[in-house]
């Protein structure tokens, strides 16, 4: 799929095959969905811009790279929350913003709860978060938000994708940069992703 990365690196697929494992427990799914969305951050931020610079070593100068935007790391609330600390942890001067959907489960519609994000959405690299791309609703609602407040520069990161969710986000932006660990067989008649992992929500905080 155009503008679609399958990040197919062996300890990703090794720790995704735990995720989707219903006997991993909760504390577990945290550590592991960390690792996974550590290990994603470095294939998501490959392509973003850098300007040269001259900095001075003990001994001499050097020549180096600086990043040329700002980075603000988007979580959509709340199961996004499980892979904000690994990314802050790579990229610690990174702004941070939050969107809150909740999905009705009768017409599958997303609808905010809260949103509270960085000034001059312009000026970033924006990293968009959610573990599921699952109907698009949410990515798509969240992805319109961002862009009517100035938003340029903005990718993707999802653990698992469903080719329909991936169909409606192409359909309102279809040159955004999707980065996913797996694009899985479909959805049900639920709006869940099969196989899947469940609701990544309820097994990282365990309701």
């Amino acid at each position: 799929m155009k503008h679609v990365t399958v990040i197919a690196h062996p300890l990703v697929q090794h720790n995704l095959a735990r995720l989707r494992d219903r006997a991993t427990e909760p504390q577990v799914f945290r550590r592991l969905l960390g690792e996974i969305a550590a290990l994603m951050t470095y294939e998501a931020t490959r392509s973003f811009a850098v300007k040269k610079i001259s900095v001075r070593t003990p001994l001499a100068p050097a020549a180096g790279f600086k990043l040329e935007r700002e980075v603000a790391l988007v979580p959509i609330l709340r199961a996004g929350l499980g892979m904000l600390n690994p990314l802050l942890e790579l990229i610690p001067h990174a702004r941070v913003g939050f969107i809150g959907l909740k999905r009705e489960e009768a017409t599958l519609r997303a609808h905010f709860y809260h949103q509270s994000l960085p000034k001059n959405l312009g000026r970033f690299e924006i990293i968009l978060i959610d573990p599921m791309l699952a109907t698009g609703g949410s990515a798509v609602a969240a992805l319109e938000l961002l862009t009517k407040q100035g938003a340029k520069k903005i990718r993707l990161v999802s653990l698992v994708a469903a080719p329909e969710g991936i169909r409606k986000v192409r359909k309102h932006f279809p040159m955004l940069p999707i980065f996913t660990a797996a694009v899985d067989k479909k959805l049900n008649e639920k709006g869940f992703i099969l196989p899947g992992l469940g609701d990544a929500g309820d097994r990282l905080f365990g309701t």
